[in-house]
């Protein structure tokens, strides 16, 4: 099909606004990267942008040997995959219940949930909250609170609406229930839409650190985005010299910061392939059908 003048121009636009808007985000990454394997006093001239003037790894190697640094990333990884992990269960098996029309109080629900949307209560009664839960300094402040959204139920709900109900006609009949039919039928097909929110939610729980200044006072609690908050707020150098990692001046505070940033973005960005071919399948359809 012959596009028209239009189309032409409109189609121009959008590659260069897509090329624009993409090194924006590269080019820092790059940037970072490179700090990151460039001597820290020699980056301090300025000038390194793409590639290292002076390649070096004593950046890595000063933050890898911080023994702090393997058990954050240990309470990362457990907090983000058992966070998951509920979100999906409790998420997806409310959003299936409500993609139930003839479900009694349904409408109720769903205006009561819009409105969470748009107001809540402030840090302090929630502060309360999770304090009346004892939940402070607790592993499960990182879970709890998180295991429903009803952002992510909408998407859920519109996806499952789109299944054809001769699938649970046929369960039922054969004599499954709910769980059965949600867990074994539901679940299976709907694979793009949870590997979404899978991802939406990952990253989330990777990147979270505000949970933990407000909630947690434990060092033993904290995840590799609190250490990375307390690198970029503190003085890494002078950390690291009395704790005799210190390495022949080759570093700078600067320096660090760079490392810690890709040590801690690199394993969110490595699990983004392999759910990538769900993600836009999964939001379009979570997100358009009725």
């Amino acid at each position: 099909m012959k596009q028209s003048k239009g189309e032409k121009i409109f189609n121009i636009f959008n590659i260069f606004f897509m090329i624009f808007f993409l090194a924006l985000i590269i080019f820092p990454l790059i940037n970072i990267l490179a700090l990151s394997f460039n001597d820290g006093n020699d980056a301090m001239r300025g000038g390194v942008t793409f590639f290292p003037r002076k390649f070096t790894l004593v950046n890595y190697q000063t933050i890898l040997q911080d023994s702090k640094i393997y058990h954050a990333l240990g309470i990362s990884v457990l907090k983000t995959v058992v966070g998951v992990f509920g979100h999906l269960v409790v998420t997806g098996a409310a959003a299936y219940a409500m993609s139930k029309t003839n479900l009694k109080g349904r409408n109720f629900f769903i205006k009561m949930g819009i409105v969470t949307m748009f107001f809540g209560g402030g840090m302090i009664p929630t502060f309360l909250v999770i304090k009346s839960l004892g939940l402070l300094n607790s592993f499960w402040v990182y879970i709890v609170p998180s295991l429903f959204s009803f952002y992510d139920m909408i998407i859920f709900m519109n996806f499952f609406k789109g299944l054809p109900d001769s699938l649970e006609e046929s369960a039922k009949i054969d004599g499954a229930g709910f769980f059965q039919i949600f867990f074994k039928i539901i679940v299976p097909l709907s694979l793009p839409v949870f590997s979404t929110i899978a991802l939406f939610h990952g990253v989330y729980q990777w990147n979270d650190f505000f949970t933990t200044k407000l909630y947690i006072s434990n060092p033993d609690l904290y995840p590799i985005s609190f250490f990375l908050y307390k690198v970029l707020t503190s003085s890494a150098a002078a950390t690291s010299a009395k704790s005799g990692i210190y390495i022949a001046n080759a570093f700078t505070t600067q320096s660090l910061q760079q490392a810690t940033m890709v040590v801690t973005t690199l394993p969110i960005i490595m699990v983004y392939p392999f759910l990538q071919r769900y993600f836009i399948s999964g939001m379009l359809v979570g997100g358009v059908k009725e």
